[in-house]
């Protein structure tokens, strides 16, 4: 990159509080969290995390029918994050959440911390072995409900800095994802270094399901995806409407 920067790494939930309190140029953050900041930034074309089949799960220790939800104690993954988003909107009346980070998730419900839980990333590919019950899955609720793939992250700069850094950031992050798609194991070490779980089958999996031609380029059915999300959230009073473009053009 022509220009220098600082890398900070964190979970989600991390990365939505820095971006809530403005301390972050570029990042990556939850789609409900760029909602509440899109005044102030605007997404980029590359980078999204957005898909088919990649939805939050919600599991226990038990199988129960999804409509028990509502008298259980839920742990999410942070309150500012999609998942959070889109499971209050397919339970409305759950509102026993405890916000935890996301890999400690299962062990609280085996712990009976919790009745239940939200898991995302590489969680969704090692709750089984855990023997754990999925309750309802987000993404697959959602996908039926709306015809849309599932929004679940996205990249995002500072208004003030979408026409020097953005642009050229967004085109350098573009051809970042396009190499990986070519030469996947070069990436093994930077993700070994960062990754909660080191198993190579879910180091796999979790690229596979969450690395997808929306991460090169979000596309129009992207756009559709988050227009219709950020949509759905200004009409139950989640978030304000705001009335600027929130892609980079």
């Amino acid at each position: 990159m022509p220009f220098p920067f600082e890398l900070r790494i964190g979970d989600i939930a991390e990365l939505n509080r820095w971006a809530l309190r403005r301390e972050t140029d570029i990042t990556k953050l939850s789609y409900f969290t760029y909602f509440q900041l899109a005044d102030e930034y605007i997404m980029l074309n590359a980078g999204a995390a957005l898909g088919r089949g990649c939805g939050p799960l919600v599991i226990s220790k038990k199988p129960v029918s999804p409509d028990k939800l509502k008298n259980f104690r839920v742990a999410v993954p942070g309150l500012n994050t999609t998942a959070y988003l889109l499971f209050k909107s397919f339970c409305p009346d759950c509102d026993e959440v405890v916000p935890m980070l996301f890999s400690d998730i299962e062990q609280a419900i085996l712990d009976r911390e919790v009745d239940a839980g939200v898991i995302i990333h590489e969680t969704r590919f090692t709750y089984r072995q855990r023997g754990l019950k999925k309750i309802v899955d987000l993404g697959e609720w959602w996908e039926t409900a709306t015809g849309h793939p599932i929004p679940l992250g996205c990249i995002a700069v500072k208004r003030e800095l979408k026409d020097t850094i953005g642009r050229e950031f967004d085109g350098a992050l573009r051809k970042s994802v396009e190499q990986a798609f070519l030469d996947r194991e070069s990436t093994y070490p930077f993700i070994r270094e960062h990754a909660k779980e080191l198993e190579q089958s879910v180091i796999d999996a979790h690229i596979d399901l969450y690395v997808n031609p929306f991460s090169i380029d979000i596309g129009s059915e992207g756009r559709a995806a988050v227009h219709f999300l950020f949509q759905k959230a200004v009409e139950t009073g989640a978030v304000p409407r705001v009335r600027k473009d929130i892609f980079l053009p």
